[in-house]
């Protein structure tokens, strides 16, 4: 079982940073894929980063490719998604999630837990 809490969210003007951290518990945590994902009001969830258990390897989409960054302590038990020149459509509620596998690690269907998620939002 991996508890998960993210915090870091808020106001932020367009073109401004912000970090987000998401808490894990568990004894299993640092063997996890961690996964961030974002879900605009009306709009469907999307993949945002993905960091594998060692760190060795990242995946972004498209959409934040070169703006975001993910990055994990695993002796804090820690995941962080740091955002850099944010967009008003970087607007969404920010989850972290745990995955047992990289493989599908852009794919929410594959991630086992769930953060209760973080409100950013990118005001003009």
């Amino acid at each position: 079982q991996v508890q998960l809490v993210e915090s870091g969210g808020g106001l932020v003007q367009a073109g401004g940073s912000l970090r987000l951290s998401c808490a894990a518990s568990g004894r299993t945590y640092s063997r996890h894929t961690m996964g961030w994902f974002r879900q605009a009001p009306g709009k469907e969830r999307e993949f945002v980063a993905a960091i594998r258990w060692s760190g060795g390897s990242t995946l972004y989409a498209d959409s934040v490719k070169g703006r975001f960054t993910i990055s994990r302590d695993n002796a804090k038990n820690t995941v962080y998604l740091q955002m850099n020149s944010l967009k008003l459509e970087d607007t969404a509620v920010y989850s972290c999630a745990a995955h047992s596998s990289w493989a599908g690690a852009s794919t929410a269907a594959g991630y086992e837990y769930w953060g209760q998620g973080t409100q950013v939002t990118v005001s003009s």
